[in-house]
């Protein structure tokens, strides 16, 4: 599913429309010794049992480029304006493709760089396989972005505290859990949180968990700015 869109919204805006043939800029990739680099907008590629997207899905993008070493050691720089919506999600994702009752473990580590400045967050995106929910896990975010939905309170859970929000973008419903305060490494215990909304809050049933991505949703980065991803693991199911 190379063109994929993300869906999620920032809370100020209708949903971006997709032009797969968008006319994007050329930027240049981060200097590191990579072996594979992509600035296209559906750049893929699978490394270490891993799948790397450059993913530049949102409508008034500009240019952006991912750089990897890795499956699980990658960056990104990216030159998107300031204005409102979503315009990319380069991600890292694992395909997990077995149900919630049948995981007996499901976990992740991260360790990111992310700027100061520009509209953004580092999130888990987490699919079931028919692309009916959606779970994102925020673990830091900058600028002007908000989750879709209604706020439901706080819950500790996966070894974090979240507040969360529950919508729907009209395709799919979306659980947002963000951390309460920013982090840069980590490890997020994720099973709990799926047992969570399906047995504490019964929003959904025994789905089958498809791609655990990880990533950065940029919205704004006018000038260019970088995001790396240290190291990444996800292990379980």
């Amino acid at each position: 599913m190379t063109r994929h869109p993300r869906r999620t919204l920032t809370r100020l805006l209708l949903a971006p429309t997709l032009v797969a043939g968008a006319a994007l800029g050329l930027a240049s990739a981060p200097a590191q010794a990579a072996v594979w680099s992509s600035c296209d907008q559906w750049g893929n590629t699978t490394l270490d049992g891993y799948t790397l997207y450059n993913n530049i899905w949102g409508s008034g993008a500009g240019s952006q480029c991912v750089s990897a070493d890795s499956g699980t050691r990658w960056s990104v720089h990216a030159d998107h304006p300031n204005t409102s919506g979503i315009k990319s999600y380069p991600n890292s994702k694992k395909v997990i493709g077995k149900p919630i009752d049948s995981l007996s473990s499901l976990k992740s580590s991260y360790d990111v760089k992310v700027p100061s400045a520009g509209d953004y967050n580092s999130s888990y995106d987490i699919w079931d396989t028919d692309h009916d929910y959606e779970i994102m896990l925020w673990v830091n975010y900058n600028g002007n972005v908000g989750p879709l939905g209604t706020a439901q309170g706080t819950v500790s859970l996966g070894g974090h505290t979240w507040a969360v929000y529950k919508g729907t973008n009209g395709a799919n419903e979306v659980f947002s859990f963000l951390r309460t305060s920013d982090s840069s490494s980590g490890t997020v215990d994720v099973l709990p949180i799926l047992k969570w909304i399906k047995n504490t809050k019964g929003w959904m049933g025994n789905e089958t968990i498809g791609d655990v991505q990880f990533g950065y949703e940029i919205s704004g980065s006018a000038g260019g700015l970088d995001f790396t991803t240290n190291s990444l693991t996800v292990s379980g199911g």
